[in-house]
């Protein structure tokens, strides 16, 4: 796939969002809850565009990744995201939907619209790439529209709920974008199949799970999350400011006692619970890319290059398993092996599914011990259409402080697929 004479690198600046919980202890509002998934998305660009060193002139195109157009504001996607990170109205905006795989989607895109050259612009060769997520979904109704309301028909506009004729329906989004019907089963169920396939106990996704939360707690504590991140200011119920700086999902508590107590979530003696799934979080993220050589000509230093892409896709009653073969294809395109790899960002949308993914990593060379080294989604979140530009930006940040040359993003996609790509540190 890849240009190594000319590779696409990310440039400094590269920043995220704290992902927030879309509830608060599972009862009120998340901290998040107030923006829409652009207004998550102008946000992340905000400040990318605020901490890169790369003129806003410069930018000639915006690909931004989102799963689900759930609000109002959705169908304007990148376009609106755009607008609200602050680039000019002369900057076209692309949006990218291929679900979990969104934001790392919308990194390949750019990538090879920049390397094809079709589009290219040479007066304003660099891009911001990324992906953002509101999972606080609507309820969806169906039946209604055309039913009479008094004298006059419904078309548009808002409802009330209390004049709601029989033969209509309330259906939860977040519920319905999670059961895939080519497979005939929800996401969580398809993890529990790839646990039965792979001999997984309930024990070791425990123990998976707690191994996120104490990784990613970790580095919190150690500040290895602070530069990547960019705080956000919200109102709290009392209408006060609060500063949002880390990942709210991050359990300074978690006990493996306390999670074996936890039922399964999804399946009678299954093996995945709360605490060890993916948590349902609300972020963003934004890089700027370029071409190296357009880096150098500018005076801009990369902070990593992409010298790898591979998307596969899998058996959907398996979509966890996703990230094996587009691992694999990812290493060949980087011209690399397993063994080479230092630091792995995979999704961890569920134990099984990871586990699985693992198991067979360890069998291309890849360390088992550098595969989310500071903990993954059930600990952090996993905001759909944000998490694979999430991901990049912290594999790029920790490949440069910790002084190593080749990292891995991947993640499984609803529907059986899965993206990866390989990043090298540009020192």
């Amino acid at each position: 796939m890849q240009d190594h004479d000319d590779p696409v690198v990310v440039l400094e600046g590269a920043r995220r969002l704290p992902r927030a919980d879309i509830l608060v202890q599972n009862k009120r509002p998340g901290l998040f809850s107030r923006f829409s998934t652009t207004q998550l998305g102008g946000l992340a660009i905000a400040a990318t565009l605020k901490d890169t060193p790369v003129d806003k002139a410069l930018v000639g195109h915006v690909v931004m990744g989102m799963a689900q157009h759930s609000h109002r504001d959705s169908i304007y996607g990148a376009q609106g995201m755009r607008h609200r990170g602050g680039l000019g109205e002369d900057v076209p905006a692309l949006t990218v939907a291929r679900i979990c795989g969104s934001g790392a989607e919308a990194i390949a895109v750019a990538c090879e619209m920049m390397l094809a050259g079709l589009r290219h612009d040479a007066a304003r060769p660099f891009y911001v790439a990324g992906g953002a997520e509101s999972m606080q979904y609507p309820f969806c109704l169906y039946g209604w529209r055309g039913k009479s309301v008094g004298s006059s028909t419904q078309k548009y506009g808002p409802l009330d709920p209390k004049g709601l004729p029989p033969g209509t329906q309330l259906q939860d989004m977040l519920l319905m974008s999670l059961y895939d019907p080519s497979a005939g089963m929800a996401m969580a169920n398809t993890a529990e199949e790839l646990g039965r396939r792979y001999g997984i106990g309930r024990a070791a996704c425990d123990a998976f799970g707690y191994r996120s939360q104490v990784r990613a707690r970790a580095a919190r504590d150690a500040g290895h999350f602070d530069l990547e991140t960019a705080p956000v200011v919200v109102e709290d119920e009392s209408h006060e400011p609060v500063t949002v700086k880390h990942d709210t999902h991050v359990m300074d508590d978690v006990t493996l006692e306390g999670m074996a107590r936890l039922r399964p979530a999804f399946e009678p003696g299954g093996v995945t619970t709360a605490g060890n799934a993916s948590a349902v979080v609300d972020g963003a993220a934004a890089l700027v890319l370029g071409r190296e050589s357009d880096a150098k000509k500018h005076g801009y230093k990369p902070l990593a290059r992409i010298i790898g892409i591979g998307v596969a896709a899998c058996d959907p009653r398996i979509m966890g398993w996703g990230p094996v073969p587009a691992t694999k294809k990812a290493l060949a395109a980087a011209g690399i092996d397993g063994s080479k790899i230092d630091h792995v960002e995979l999704n961890e949308a569920f134990a099984p599914q990871a586990l699985a993914c693992i198991r067979d990593f360890e069998a291309m060379g890849i360390d088992p011990e550098k595969v989310n080294p500071e903990g993954g989604a059930i600990a952090l979140g996993h905001p759909l259409g944000a998490t694979g530009a999430i991901l990049t930006v912290t594999c790029a940040h920790a490949l440069r402080r910790k002084g190593e040359r080749y990292g891995a993003v991947t993640m499984c996609i609803g529907g059986g697929q899965g993206i990866t790509l390989v990043l090298e540190n540009a020192r």
